[in-house]
């Protein structure tokens, strides 16, 4: 009795709430509107195909559908973890990683800061300008540009060394160059486009403090330090906390483009390994408890790195 009086008594609270809503809604409708593609590429490209995760607790056939293919647990995590090459392939990928973390992240913040103590706008402008330009070029003429620079046979890099040196070095096909051939792929292309990001969070530094840092007598790094860097300080840990929830991520296209069999046992990593046992062997089900366990990695990194930020008093992400 009591239960049905306190929902009769909250009916007219939540039609009111309701109403309020609606009106909020129709204030706000351009907003909205503008949200709704975005909105529809998650729905559509992120969301639905989440229900295919099952098929890893399948032995998946696509002539059965996922409704006929026979269930069988964790068999297929079971065979990924204590088969032959989920080590080489956790090793791999964690090279790639950590290596992207200590020489890529900081590149796109040490470049902003840079632009930011150019004065002049046009000259600032036109730097930007150039420097952007290679996140539009894609991995396909990126790897093709570095077998111009770097193969042993007419190779612009090769021919130099050989002049200096009487002898050339494999550099595309030695398993011990590909890491920094990858690092130095990444920074050269993304570096320029990722000031972006730490331009605008500068953009919002509040003029006076550097004024009154001057009067005090402040010279140009202690205003980076002292102003500029606690300013951008949220921004590059909400990147950081990004980067840190992709670990396992070091891109499909630009390594298998530059992986070939002589350098196979480094350039192997999670994304490669996923493409060539799903698409190329056709074993569905095992690439996807494959992906499942890259994507809860992801996860548990990102609310783990989250959580420690927060402790340390700064605002995460979320």
């Amino acid at each position: 009795m009591g239960k049905s009086l306190s929902y009769s008594k909250n009916k007219p609270v939540s039609s009111k709430k309701s109403g309020g809503f609606l009106k909020y809604l129709k204030q706000h409708k351009w907003l909205y509107l503008m949200l709704l593609p975005g909105a529809l590429y998650f729905l559509i490209f992120r969301y639905m195909p989440m229900g295919g995760i099952i098929i890893a607790f399948q032995k998946y056939s696509p002539f059965l559908g996922i409704k006929g293919s026979p269930f069988v647990g964790l068999t297929h995590f079971k065979n990924f973890f204590t088969g032959a090459d989920f080590w080489m392939l956790l090793r791999n990928t964690l090279s790639i990683s950590l290596l992207s973390l200590v020489f890529y992240f900081p590149a796109p913040i040490i470049l902003a800061l840079l632009l930011n103590e150019i004065k002049h706008q046009n000259y600032k402008r036109t730097i930007q300008t150039f420097i952007y330009i290679p996140h539009f070029i894609s991995w396909v003429i990126i790897a093709s540009l570095t077998y111009q620079l770097f193969n042993i046979n007419d190779g612009i890099v090769n021919m130099i060394i050989k002049q200096i040196s009487g002898d050339t070095i494999n550099i595309l096909g030695s398993p011990s160059y590909f890491r920094g051939l990858i690092i130095g792929q990444s920074i050269w292309k993304e570096t320029g486009y990722g000031t972006i990001i730490f331009l605008a969070a500068l953009s919002g530094v509040d003029m006076e403090l550097y004024e009154a840092a001057r009067v005090d007598g402040a010279n140009r790094w202690r205003l980076m330090w002292h102003i500029t860097l606690p300013a951008i300080k949220a921004t590059i840990i909400i990147m950081l906390i990004l980067r840190v929830g992709s670990i396992l991520n070091t891109g499909y296209e630009q390594i298998f483009l530059m992986r070939n069999s002589l350098n196979m046992s480094t350039a192997e990593v999670f994304d490669t390994y996923i493409y060539q046992k799903g698409i190329t062997n056709a074993q569905y089900s095992y690439s996807t408890a494959a992906g499942l366990f890259k994507s809860v990695v992801g996860m548990i990194m990102v609310l783990g790195s989250n959580k420690i930020a927060k402790k340390a008093g700064e605002s995460g992400i979320y």
